[in-house]
């Protein structure tokens, strides 16, 4: 068993994903302690029944939301316990099994050598990737792009990555939003206009079938409308910003070598 650590931890956050989180959290539990989870107002039985693997497993600790409140509203709370309880780094990951557990180590150590970074994943598709949502996130990555000026951000969405706990809870207190699928890329857009950099890591991600246990909250429509209106947002505060993030760039640009 891996030494528990006291600085970084993995957080789960899950709604309704079924037996898919039993792999997931046992995938992470083999690589890392502690893990926690945050159980998002689930119907499907699975934080009761985590509780009481979590009774067994000091390397595990469950929260039971009592109603659905969306990603980053079960994140925040786990960021907040994990403050209180002293931790200064989160690595989020999906509970649906699409992201690389046995990437949890490296990412952790890179963050431990740059603290004041986060640590994205960049994400490698395979053949189960649907078109559609490759285009998607082209077309929001750019976005992102234009929107942080050109920070380096690899990839807005993929949700594999570890944060600073401090600076993330300090920007998601700051507005309302950010609380459901639009807290991916707002947070990596917010946390670059503060100034943390982003490093990035190549990941692999796998879309499940439903005959693999795979399940997808995903919805098209309302989900591209609140990626629509959150990159809205953003643009016009980023036009209120602009000056602020040019300075900082030129003050970081290299001196120019006739």
């Amino acid at each position: 068993m891996h030494e528990p650590s006291r600085t970084h931890l993995v957080l789960i956050p899950s709604y309704n994903t079924g037996e898919r989180l039993f792999s997931t959290v046992a995938a992470a539990r083999a690589q890392w302690s502690p893990v926690w989870v945050v159980v998002d107002g689930s119907t499907d039985g699975t934080g009761e029944r985590l509780q009481a693997l979590a009774a067994t497993d000091p390397g595990l600790r469950v929260f039971v939301l009592p109603s659905n409140q969306g990603k980053g509203a079960a994140v925040l709370h786990g960021l907040r316990q994990a403050r209180a309880a002293g931790f200064t780094h989160a690595l989020t990951m999906d509970s649906d099994g699409q992201h690389p557990a046995d990437l949890i180590a490296p990412f952790m150590a890179r963050s431990q050598a740059r603290p004041e970074a986060m640590v994205l994943g960049k994400p490698v598709f395979d053949a189960s990737a649907p078109l559609l949502r490759v285009r998607g996130r082209r077309i929001s990555n750019g976005w992102t792009e234009l929107e942080t000026l050109f920070a380096g951000i690899g990839d807005s969405l993929y949700g594999f990555r570890v944060y600073p706990i401090a600076p993330l809870i300090a920007v998601m207190q700051r507005q309302p939003w950010m609380r459901r699928f639009d807290f991916d890329t707002e947070a990596v857009v917010r946390l670059a206009w503060q100034g943390v950099k982003p490093i990035n890591i190549d990941a692999p991600v796998k879309y499940l079938s439903a005959e693999e246990g795979g399940v997808s909250h995903f919805n098209y429509v309302r989900d591209n409308a609140l990626l629509t209106w959150m990159h809205t947002r953003l643009m016009l505060e980023f036009g209120l910003r602009l000056p602020l993030l040019v300075a900082r760039r030129l003050r970081r640009a290299p001196p120019f070598q006739p």
